[in-house]
């Protein structure tokens, strides 16, 4: 089989397992989708989404809580039209969970139903598509249309799960003992992402594209405002996005993230900052209305408490 010229819409073979059916033009294409889901992606995330489109290869996304990382397979799955499928992952998560699990009542509820039968023919019975409970790589490889699997916060899973993806996400294809082997027509645009709260296995890595998102600048952080806040004034979101930022260099347990920011922003909005602005800062809003609402923004009392005092607030 020879290769085709590459295109959105044209599958590449790729040597083994499913075909590649990209969904991106280029790195521009890639930049421009995601600017129309509100998702404004920096040189490096639209390069690295691009090759994992083109590429058919996982991309591993790592960075701080609420940079962005699930946002980003949620506007891949909304630019390119296709299903997202999302793996929560956590600790103690099994292979039912992640894969797929056989409906037991159900089963022993049609065994009872239809009498007294030799084993082989009930076998055949409840071990089919009728009895069968589908759960996230199962449904992500089986499907035929465009598919976005995100296997989210992988770092909260215990390591005999990262064996288990590895497996999936060579062959993307699914042996089920009782019925055989399912195998993925079309490559889904695969990220897995993780906070770092531990190592994850140098096979695992291996197997992916990697890409570190980190919090965004301060310009960065105002044009996100800009996209997802178009009534915040100018003065007002870059006093904000400022007091964000030194919030995020002080010792806490939690820093704000970036949806956190845009919350702000619109609590802000709805308690008629904009409206009464004071002379503060050239026109941002006064340390009570701060004080007020840090709890939009930080959700650890110590957290507060370290931020009133730094911030002089009380």
């Amino acid at each position: 089989m020879s290769d085709e010229t590459p295109g959105t819409g044209t599958a590449q073979y790729t040597g083994s397992g499913p075909a590649v059916v990209p969904s991106f033009e280029g790195v521009d294409d890639v930049v421009g989708r995601l600017r129309g889901t509100g998702y404004l992606a920096d040189d490096a995330t639209a390069t690295s989404t691009f090759l994992a489109d083109r590429l058919g290869k996982p991309l591993l996304v790592e960075g701080p809580a609420g940079v962005g990382k699930t946002e980003l397979a949620r506007s891949i799955a909304t630019a390119t039209d296709a299903e997202l499928i999302r793996l929560q992952c956590y600790e103690g998560i099994d292979e039912a969970r992640a894969l797929y699990e056989w409906n037991h009542a159900k089963q022993i509820l049609h065994i009872q139903a239809t009498g007294d039968r030799a084993w082989d023919e009930a076998k055949a019975d409840i071990f089919s598509d009728e009895f069968l409970l589908p759960r996230p790589l199962l449904k992500a490889i089986s499907r035929e249309g465009a598919t976005v699997l995100l296997i989210d916060e992988v770092d909260k899973a215990d390591v005999d799960m990262e064996g288990l993806l590895l497996e999936v996400l060579s062959d993307f294809a699914i042996t089920i003992p009782e019925m055989g082997t399912v195998a993925a027509q079309r490559r889904p645009i695969v990220l897995l992402t993780s906070n770092a709260t531990r190592e994850l296995s140098e096979a695992l890595k291996r197997r992916c594209l990697y890409l570190y998102i980190d919090f965004p600048d301060a310009e960065r952080e105002k044009a996100i405002l800009a996209s997802r806040v178009p009534n915040l004034s100018d003065s007002l979101s870059a006093e904000l996005v400022r007091i964000v930022g030194v919030l995020r260099t002080l010792d806490i347990r939690k820093k704000p993230s970036v949806a956190e920011t845009i919350d702000w922003a619109n609590t802000l909005l709805a308690l008629g900052a904009g409206e009464k602005a004071t002379a503060r800062s050239g026109g941002g809003f006064d340390d009570g209305l701060i004080a007020r609402t840090l709890g939009v923004v930080l959700k650890h009392r110590p957290d507060l408490k370290t931020a009133l005092k730094e911030l002089k607030l009380g």
